[in-house]
């Protein structure tokens, strides 16, 4: 069994512990970051990488709620943003040390932001500095983030329901929101034995095919994630945008054979998005859907994923399409384990190569 493997397998317990963390020995700093928030002037949400995904999810919560923030790459926040006076930033990153936190720190410092660090590390720069740390205590992955975005992206959304007060949007209360996810978790466990049969012989499943992702609102950063692990684990390239903007030119690379990923949301777009699958399939592509009552016939390869509520599907629609990547990783000869450029951490800025710098 891979590492990778091992990860997903233990994320719906890692899911729910963080989901206990958040309402016990976590709650003082939710408490405390939540009435930044409302006290802030000017929000933004920001991370790299995988924890940049699940900025992408959790930012659906705040446009949902009518409380709306700047989402932006970290990268590009430290070289090309000025941050305003009177500025909150919801810093989302696992390991708290990669370069460009680390440097967004030292500018929010200069521009005495308030930075609310969501991070895995409570040994990392973010912890440590930010005036409001939320360290969610999960074992790390050894490679490729698994529970480390999960767990990120449940403890942001947390935060962002608490500020939007979504049960006056019709969304569940706090209380009746914990019961719901806590049934999704540990519904998802038992549904991945089943998952992983499906795609044990599924021809969805073909190394070296053209894959792109699609999905809309809380969902998007699922498709990028998807994109990611494919990237690093099956070390292969992908594809991933919203569904929507597929069908404003990209559609025109459609071809048989193709692999298509599409995440369909629990009350948005539903047909829509399930006319694009059929669509798709009669051009000749392969495609795979992840949703909650999604037709068995609709796809080639069709993920039913339990009840949850549908802003919140992000959680655990992600956990199939890991699944597909680990065995996709292993049928193509790739080693999901090993990262053969990237390391762990990023903490410089420098070309690709170890011990190797550009040329000036």
């Amino acid at each position: 069994m891979t590492h990778f493997l091992r990860d997903i397998l233990r994320q719906p317990n890692e899911l729910q512990r963080t989901l206990d963390y958040l309402s016990g020995a976590g709650q003082r700093a939710l408490v405390a970051a939540v009435a930044a928030v409302r006290a802030g002037r000017h929000v933004y949400l920001t991370g790299i990488g995988s924890s940049w995904h699940a900025g992408l999810n959790v930012s659906a919560l705040f446009q949902l709620g009518g409380r709306p923030v700047y989402l932006v790459d970290a990268a590009e926040m430290v070289q090309f943003a000025a941050i305003p006076a009177e500025s909150v930033l919801i810093v989302i990153s696992r390991s708290g040390r990669s370069v460009e936190i680390v440097q967004l720190l030292g500018k929010a410092r200069e521009s005495g932001a308030t930075v609310i660090g969501i991070t895995n590390a409570a040994d990392g720069a973010l912890a440590r500095e930010a005036q409001i740390a939320i360290a969610v205590p999960v074992a790390m992955d050894h490679a490729i983030s698994v529970n480390t975005y999960t767990t990120l992206a449940l403890a942001a959304g947390i935060l962002a329901s608490l500020i939007v007060r979504t049960a006056r949007n019709g969304c569940p209360t706090d209380a009746s929101l914990a019961d719901s996810l806590s049934r999704a978790f540990a519904a998802a466990g038992r549904a991945i034995p089943g998952w992983k049969a499906q795609i044990e012989d599924s021809a969805w499943l073909a190394p070296r095919s053209t894959t792109y992702f699609l999905a809309r609102g809380s969902s998007l950063g699922s498709a990028y994630e998807a994109r990611l692990m494919w990237e690093e684990g099956v070390k292969s390239p992908a594809t991933a945008m919203g569904a929507a903007s597929f069908r404003h030119g990209p559609q025109e690379i459609v071809e048989k054979d193709m692999r298509f990923g599409i995440w369909i949301d629990g009350s948005r777009m539903r047909e829509q998005d399930l006319a694009l699958a059929r669509d798709l399939r009669e051009l000749g592509a392969r495609v795979m859907l992840i949703g909650q009552r999604v037709p068995e016939d609709a796809g080639d390869l069709v993920f039913q994923l339990p009840e949850i509520p549908s802003e919140w599907q992000f959680l655990i629609d992600i956990i199939p399409s890991q699944l597909v990547a680990e065995r996709l990783a292993r049928l193509s000869g790739a080693d999901p384990d090993t990262f053969r450029l990237c390391s762990f951490v990023v903490e410089d800025e420098e070309g690709l190569l170890p011990g190797k710098s550009p040329k000036r």
